[in-house]
């Protein structure tokens, strides 16, 4: 693998299990699948171990993508130096990241959206019920985040 992604938010079984999800199908598209390591976890341990929302993986099965046994972690130390981006969802997500991890001083921590150019939250469809927006702007940022991946695996090669 040449670069590593980590996509955060809360619990990990909503938002971050569908980008990580929805990225690994568009690199396997692309056929970078072998160069892009893509994970998940959550800045909270409310949910960890628990599988991905029964609402997310529905959106995710829409798309034809499968979350196989996916189990909700949270971030580890060790994952600031593991991964090259940490893509938070919201901004609470990116705020407990930097606390977590004792800064950025790489600039690693970014929220997903930026790499659309939009500097908005995705909302958590765990309190708004609306799996659709949230997909909307998960696909939104990760597309453009394929983008960004494209032209850092070229420039490796």
């Amino acid at each position: 693998m040449s670069f590593a992604v980590l996509f955060v938010c809360h619990g990990n079984i909503c938002r971050s299990p569908m980008a990580e999800f929805l990225m690994k199908d568009l690199l396997e598209k692309e056929g970078l699948s072998g160069c892009v390591l893509v994970d998940s976890a959550a800045v909270s341990d409310e949910e960890t171990g628990r599988p991905v929302y029964p609402p997310a993986r529905r959106k995710l099965a829409e798309h034809g993508i499968g979350c196989g046994e996916k189990r909700a972690r949270k971030i580890e130390k060790a994952d600031y130096g593991r991964y090259d981006l940490l893509i938070g969802m919201d901004r609470s997500n990116v705020r407990r990241m930097a606390s977590f991890f004792g800064g950025d001083p790489e600039g690693k921590i970014l929220r997903i959206l930026e790499f659309a150019g939009i500097s908005r939250d995705v909302e958590d469809p765990w309190y708004t019920g609306d799996f659709d927006a949230a997909w909307d702007d998960i696909e939104r940022g990760c597309r453009a985040l394929l983008d960004e991946l494209k032209k850092r695996v070229s420039a490796q090669s």
